[in-house]
């Protein structure tokens, strides 16, 4: 049995992700300030599996469970809550999925030379295991479980390098494709990338069902 994760939030990138992970048989637990929203969600995913997954919903505030952490909510309230936590994520595994981006301008709201994930890891402690991963995917298409019937790519950055292989074989055991794309630092290109990506959702007409993917 692989240890429990919790999901800080219950939004639609906590249903996708939610979604990929219950295949892996992982026991999660969905954290919202609207206890109700995360109790639909939990709900939801308990109909669409088999497995003897246990999915729990709790309010935001409450004791996280796990060693795996996921910060699946807008990055200023993400990065509150890092703050929030912070005594609670030592030693624990934080992914950050976040998108630092002011939708006025389409411009990014971390400062030049930084990222979304290091900010917040500046805030948590040295012994938090900060990863940044999934903010190229869209919810849709994890809920899907492919792009166009192509296989997920998920680019993963980090310092540790242990951290990054947990993520990368929950990814791959998702049905995913992990890619390690090197040191947290490299989040600011990641950041970037989606950026791009979402800036071109109305030109292109893909209705957030697109993926960006490294082929052959």
């Amino acid at each position: 049995m692989r240890d429990a994760i919790s999901i800080l939030g219950a939004g639609d990138m906590a249903r996708g992700i939610g979604t990929r992970l219950i295949t892996t048989g992982t026991d999660i637990t969905f954290y919202d300030r609207n206890l109700d929203k995360a109790k639909s969600l939990q709900q939801e995913l308990q109909r669409g599996t088999t497995s003897n997954v246990r999915i729990e919903s709790k309010r935001l505030g409450e004791s996280l469970k796990g060693k795996i952490v996921i910060l699946a909510l807008p990055y200023e309230i993400a990065r509150n809550l890092a703050r929030q936590y912070t005594e609670q994520l030592k030693n624990k595994i934080l992914v950050d999925i976040t998108n630092p981006i002011d939708f006025k301008n389409f411009t990014l709201l971390t400062p030049r030379g930084s990222s979304a994930a290091e900010e917040i890891a500046k805030i948590v402690s040295r012994s938090t295991k900060v990863v940044k991963s999934f903010n190229t995917t869209f919810a849709g298409t994890l809920v899907e479980g492919n792009v166009a019937g192509k296989q997920i790519d998920v680019f993963i950055a980090g310092d540790d390098q242990g951290a990054k292989g947990v993520i990368s074989r929950l990814v791959q055991d998702s049905g995913m494709r992990p890619l390690d794309v090197g040191p947290l630092e490299n989040s600011r290109a990641l950041e970037g990338m989606q950026l791009i990506h979402m800036a071109l959702q109305d030109k292109l007409g893909t209705n957030w069902m697109s993926g960006i993917k490294i082929l052959p």
